[in-house]
């Protein structure tokens, strides 16, 4: 006799204008300040007597800490009937949690074996981090039937999609990360399938980077190989047989230069290895982590090949690159519109998209927006971004 499932657990929107319109009015009497707000608005330094006041370029919460913030803000409000629970904390931020903790939401410790999740119920609500968590957590809490409500930043699930590729392809995936850090335990667990033959390693920092590149590049000592990286790769994992195709994929909170940095140097130890002719192998690896657009990697393939190619036009490759900055500005400009909708400062406009009978599924579709009251506030997004004056006005 088989067992009878468990009924889906039901959607509950948090979203609604008039909660998002309490979480906003909470969320700024905790952690909103007037004398920030005007050196941002302004541009200018805040000056009393002896104090002067600046802002860091990167100050502040990201659009996927605020949106997860928010969440477990509004999560207390819909909820306030029933247990909840969130898995660790919401962000690696003492304030934060605190306030969380001081709402009723009980944080659910992590030991060596995970979360302990004996405890709960299907009549539990548990809150899932900006850094996500692991699938075996996930599938534990369906099987639960906890009601689940999950921040994960739309970066990280970006990186996840990435790794279940090079799962896919039998590509072993190299991640830039801590291996103890959340976010880069739930990333390794998406590189890995039921059937053993997905892997990963994680490497922290350049010098990792380089030791995992001499071996590709000269082989070594296995166990020992293994002893440096313990807890940081896949069960079954074998440097001599699982670093011959490689992917990068990282933490996103690492520094986005050094990423850059562990990419570059993989990607040659790889060529050293192999040579060039047989890089086509890696034909992704190349467009994507290299930097080079389509034409440009078909073009370094067909000359290690002997291929010859036909003559490019620089004026066409002059327009073509215009078009892709002008692109590339305006795709930024797009999703800073979309997340000032998503955002607290866009809850009355999503009200009226909603009154409008307009779904989720089309804004996401149509990628609809909202123009906070902010004479510079796309400016300086756009210049945050690197993106130059001439063209902003292109």
């Amino acid at each position: 006799m088989s067992a009878t499932p468990l009924p889906a657990t039901k959607k509950v929107n948090l979203r609604t204008p008039e909660v998002m319109e309490a979480v906003q009015a909470q969320v700024e009497k905790h952690y909103r300040s007037h004398a920030v707000e005007y050196v941002r608005a302004t541009g200018q330094p805040l000056v009393a007597k002896d104090m002067t006041v600046v802002l860091a370029k990167a100050f502040g919460f990201c659009y996927g800490v605020e949106r997860a913030i928010d969440l477990a803000y509004a999560a207390a409000k819909v909820f306030k009937d029933k247990r909840i629970f969130l898995l660790g904390e919401i962000i690696h931020n003492p304030e934060v949690n605190e306030q969380l903790r001081e709402m009723g939401i009980q944080s659910l410790k992590r030991g060596q074996k995970g979360y302990d999740l004996s405890g709960l119920t299907a009549e539990d609500v548990v809150i899932v981090p900006a850094f996500g968590a692991e699938v075996e957590t996930m599938d534990h809490l369906k099987k639960l039937g906890c009601q689940t409500v999950d921040t994960t930043c739309g970066d990280v699930m970006s990186v996840w999609k990435r790794v279940r590729q090079y799962n896919k392809e039998r590509v072993t995936s190299i991640i830039h990360g801590k291996a103890s850090h959340e976010e880069t335990m739930a990333t390794s667990s998406r590189a890995l399938s039921g059937d053993g033959l997905g892997h990963y390693l994680v490497v922290y920092n350049l010098a990792e980077t380089d030791y995992v590149c001499d071996y590709i590049r000269k082989g070594g000592n296995r166990e020992e190989f293994l002893k440096k990286f313990a807890g940081a790769h896949s069960p079954g994992f074998d440097p001599d047989e699982h670093l011959k195709a490689v992917g990068v994929a990282n933490q996103t909170t690492m520094m986005r230069g050094e990423t850059e940095e562990v990419q570059r140097r993989i990607k040659k130890a790889i060529e050293d290895r192999f040579g060039a002719p047989k890089l086509g192998d890696h034909f992704r690896f190349l467009t994507e982590k290299a930097g080079m657009s389509f034409p440009e990697a078909v073009e370094k393939l067909a000359n290690m090949a002997g291929v010859p190619m036909p003559a490019r036009d620089e004026r066409d490759a002059e327009k073509a690159e215009a078009r892709k900055s002008l692109y590339d500005v305006m795709e930024i400009a797009t999703r800073y519109f979309e997340a000032a909708l998503q955002h607290n400062v866009g809850a009355r406009a999503r009200g009226y998209l909603q009154g409008r009978s307009v779904t989720p599924q089309a804004i996401q579709r149509f990628r609809l927006g909202f123009a906070p009251d902010s004479p510079n506030g796309l400016k300086e997004h756009l210049a945050a971004n690197g993106v130059t004056a001439a063209e902003m006005e292109a």
